[in-house]
């Protein structure tokens, strides 16, 4: 059974929109990464944060809902908000699903209420433990846009908002939906970020994937909504797999064989050969091991190479947003306006470490190849060797 990606609401560190972050995705605009005090103590990070301003959450939900981000989310909906009212006009609110992945949710407002306990003994008025639960952004979603389908969120650290989508397709395909909303959300906030610069992870600049100079990822936030149906779309969810290789809590196996097991499962799913896919989004989070795991494993199994790239010196590593923002790219491609559709650059110093395998780095400009079906595949991989890997294409 086909599933389709049929509609797209976006907005990150490159701007807010489909269009406003394909014209920067497309071009490398670096700029998105900026330094901000006040995250780790004593010292500036390089952060990808949303610059532009959010939507309101609505009244009705303000008083239990209002955090950024759930914020983001509402942004990302919006833009998508008549496709989806119109999926809610024909086939009813109990048919459609809403599937959220996030790793932060809204801890940050809930660290702030935990500070505002321990200094004056009483919880502020403005604390709700419900901004912290991980099923709140799919919560928040259904609530506003009155659906009483099947609800959840997944919190599978940073493969979190790619699984969704595979659950997602696993609703329509059991016949339990008809549509679903599915994507991720995940928002700067103190604990992750001061967390991954406890495990000295986080670099003092632009973030570098894959070059010899790498020193660690920037933390990013984001979100990025699909509208999942059965309904032929211009942009077809192919196929997907997962894996958990358990390899160690916070390193990945060095012979990426979790990842690989990923992306041959995911080649499976979608009856492909390594050998027809146009380009790979690369986790590439430009920490030492992960990069070196991933460019061993991307060589394996695509031993005659293969255009690729890794968006995090643009975006921000995002997290529990990341699978479906990076997904969301590979969408963009599919969908561009252009008659050669262009591809996510690769910006980084250009130094590959002679310690890994080559790989055919994308650089700006370059564009997929005319003439028949195009097959985009995207890498997640997250803490305990948990790895997703989509394939996304044109239509049939």
């Amino acid at each position: 059974m086909n599933t389709y990606l049929n509609a797209l609401g976006v907005v990150c560190a490159l701007g807010s929109g489909k269009q406003a972050v394909a014209e920067a995705l497309f071009a490398g605009v670096d700029d998105g990464i900026q330094r901000a005090a006040g995250w780790v103590p004593g010292r500036e990070v390089p952060l990808g944060a949303v610059r532009d301003a959010l939507p309101a959450v609505p009244g009705a939900l303000l008083a239990t809902r209002d955090n950024r981000n759930n914020r983001l989310l509402l942004a990302a909906a919006h833009e998508s908000e008549a496709d989806i009212r119109d999926a809610v006009a024909r086939y009813g609110n109990a048919r459609i699903g809403v599937i959220i992945g996030t790793s932060t949710t809204g801890i940050d407002e809930a660290t702030q209420g935990v500070a505002g306990y321990r200094r004056d003994g009483a919880w502020p008025e403005h604390y709700r433990y419900a901004h912290q639960e991980l099923g709140a952004p799919a919560a928040f979603l259904a609530e506003w846009l009155g659906l009483s389908g099947p609800c959840y969120g997944i919190s599978t650290a940073c493969t979190s908002s790619a699984r969704a989508l595979l659950s997602a397709r696993r609703l329509l395909r059991m016949g339990v939906c008809d549509a679903v909303l599915c994507g991720g959300a995940d928002t700067l906030c103190g604990l992750p970020i001061n967390g991954f610069h406890a495990l000295e992870a986080v670099d003092s600049g632009r973030c570098n994937p894959f070059s010899q100079h790498r020193g660690g990822i920037n933390i990013g936030e984001a979100a990025a909504l699909f509208l999942m149906t059965r309904e032929r779309g211009a942009v077809q969810l192919l196929g997907g797999g997962a894996s958990s290789d358990a390899h160690h809590m916070s390193s990945p196996d060095p012979q990426g064989l979790g990842a690989q097991a990923a992306m041959h499962a995911a080649l499976a799913d979608a009856a492909l050969e390594a050998s027809q896919i146009h380009y790979l989004n690369l986790h590439g989070t430009a920490t030492g091991q992960n990069d070196a795991m991933e460019s061993h494993a991307v060589a394996a199994v695509f031993p005659q190479g293969v255009p690729c790239s890794s968006t995090k010196s643009l975006t921000g590593h995002t997290l529990g947003a990341a699978g479906a923002l990076e997904a969301a790219f590979c969408w963009l491609s599919l969908a561009d306006a252009r008659a050669t559709r262009r591809l996510p650059p690769h910006v980084w110093d250009g130094h590959a470490d002679p310690a890994l395998p080559e790989l055919d780095l994308v650089a700006a400009g370059r564009e997929l190849a005319e003439g028949g079906r195009r097959y985009l595949m995207s890498n997640s991989f997250a803490f305990g060797g948990n790895n997703t890997t989509l394939i996304l294409g044109d239509a049939a």
